[in-house]
């Protein structure tokens, strides 16, 4: 059963290190670093989400399965996806097996074959935390099959950088007033083929316009600007993230929820290289 106030039931981050460790360890800094995204990504969703009977979860990105264990412990049923050097370290292998967090490995999201087993509505929530803003290829194909195995009445979150954050890249007052992020339009992610690393990052509005382009399915169901999620250990620096961040549009994070209704239409978009 989903733990409805997860403020009470969340893992410290010492618990989380300590039951990490007690399976051969995970990278410290990086559990450290992300730690207080993991929980308010959380506590953001279960805010607004009233049907504790649909918990299962879709982690794409999961790396060594540390937000997946606060899912899990929140009472969550959660399957991990990830490269296949990451889950065929012990550590992660013993962890999961330990909280039952399912593991597949996919060597390509781009043409996401190992999607194509999962039974059609399988999943009710499906996480693409701080994934987007790293895809280098034509995602057309990825989110067809995210399309079929989210279940009606299922949400995709999406956590990214803003790009007009106050400490995010250099402003282009044109983009800025137009609404547009960094890099090329949303328009043509979805229609050409490209490589890169960490290449795009976007505005809310953006996030909006890519699944609207995708298919008519899709609605967004919350979108929000949050603060700093670890705020500086300088006094001086708190005081100053704080105040910058009174105005909404230049707080650091985006927490977008994508719902899905109805399957009337599916994925609408065609790349055309």
């Amino acid at each position: 059963m989903l733990n409805k106030n997860t403020n009470k039931n969340a893992l410290s981050l010492d618990e989380m290190l300590d039951e990490f460790n007690k399976h051969g360890g995970t990278p410290e800094n990086y559990l450290s670093d992300h730690y207080q995204r993991y929980w308010i990504t959380l506590q953001e969703f279960s805010s607004t989400w009233k049907d504790h009977s649909l918990n299962r979860v879709l982690d794409v990105g999961a790396h060594w399965l540390h937000q997946s264990l606060v899912w899990r412990h929140a009472g969550f049923l959660v399957t991990a996806v990830d490269l296949p050097g990451t889950f065929e370290v012990d550590s992660v292998k013993r962890l999961a097996q330990t909280h039952d967090i399912l593991l597949r490995k996919c060597p390509d999201l781009e043409q996401a074959k190992e999607f194509e087993s999962f039974p059609d509505n399988s999943f009710d929530i499906i996480l693409f935390s701080e994934i987007i803003e790293h895809i280098t290829f034509n995602p057309v194909k990825f989110w067809t099959q995210i399309h079929r195995i989210l279940s009606p009445g299922g949400r995709i979150i999406i956590t990214t950088p803003n790009f007009y954050s106050w400490k995010g890249r250099a402003w282009n007052p044109y983009r800025y007033i137009k609404g547009m992020g960094g890099g090329i339009n949303v328009d043509d992610i979805l229609g050409l083929h490209t490589y890169a690393h960490h290449w795009r990052e976007y505005t809310r509005s953006e996030i909006k316009r890519y699944f609207e382009l995708l298919s008519p399915d899709f609605t967004v169901a919350k979108s929000k600007t949050l603060r700093t999620y670890t705020p500086s250990k300088k006094k001086w620096k708190r005081v100053v993230q704080s105040i910058l961040e009174v105005m909404p549009g230049v707080r650091p994070n985006l927490h977008v929820e994508i719902q899905i209704n109805t399957k009337t239409n599916g994925i609408t978009a065609k790349p055309h290289w």
